[in-house]
């Protein structure tokens, strides 16, 4: 365990980063998720075909592939996409090409997850709502967005979260693609104490689970007051 206990900086750093990819791209994927949803349940053939590809190609696609694709054919399609642009540093943190890379990965792969749980949330709303939210002279985007959507969320939490604990382990996978993230860290620390192999493992394994076990424990409460709120 010395070797974490001597890297402390770096252990917490690197988790730093971890919560840093969450928390942007859980943020990123519920906002598109969402739009799919919408897209999904919506009266346009054309959006709910191109949704419903969309989702299924990716939902069926191993996430290191779409990591891949946006380190390394995205910027060839399209210049701006090599995420050089960006350059942002907030204390000892530095945002650059590989966390905008990671997170518009994560968001993307994380979206379509977000969407088929939220669209188990809308089936949930009885139809005669939408109806009658209809029948009163609102358009489909009011329907969704000040009846459906709001008791959707509410009925979604558990597999919402479900998806956004998948997503904070997922976080690991930017290792592979230059993100300083926990599990990169871990690598680095074991391959410089390797015959602490096994405390580092366990030492990274709580860091995780205790951001997991923050989350749910926040995810819980929210669940509780919203049944409450019924």
């Amino acid at each position: 365990m010395d070797a974490v206990l001597d890297n402390l900086d770096l252990y917490f750093k690197a988790f730093g980063y971890t919560v840093a990819l969450f928390l942007v791209s859980g943020v990123t994927s519920m906002i598109l998720g969402t739009l799919l949803a919408a897209f999904r349940v919506g009266p346009v053939p054309v959006l709910r075909w191109a949704t419903s590809v969309y989702v299924t190609l990716v939902r069926n696609t191993p996430l290191v592939i779409v990591f891949a694709a946006f380190s390394f054919m995205a910027p060839m399609l399209w210049g701006p996409l090599n995420f050089r642009w960006l350059s942002v540093h907030i204390g000892g943190f530095d945002f650059t090409a590989f966390f905008a890379a990671a997170v518009v990965s994560l968001s993307l792969y994380t979206s379509s997850f977000v969407c088929e749980a939220l669209r188990s949330g809308v089936n949930a709303v009885s139809v005669g709502q939408a109806e009658a939210a209809r029948a009163i002279g609102l358009p489909f985007s009011g329907v969704m967005s000040q009846v459906v959507l709001p008791q959707a969320f509410r009925a979604s939490v558990p597999p919402l979260a479900s998806v956004q604990i998948a997503l904070i382990k997922n976080t690991s996978v930017a290792a592979v693609f230059g993100v300083a993230e926990a599990t990169s860290q871990m690598r680095s620390i074991t391959n410089d104490f390797s015959s602490q192999r096994t405390e580092i493992f366990i030492a990274f394994a709580i860091g995780y689970v205790v951001i997991v076990e923050v989350f749910s424990f926040f995810a819980a409460r929210l669940e509780s007051h919203w049944r409450v709120a019924r």
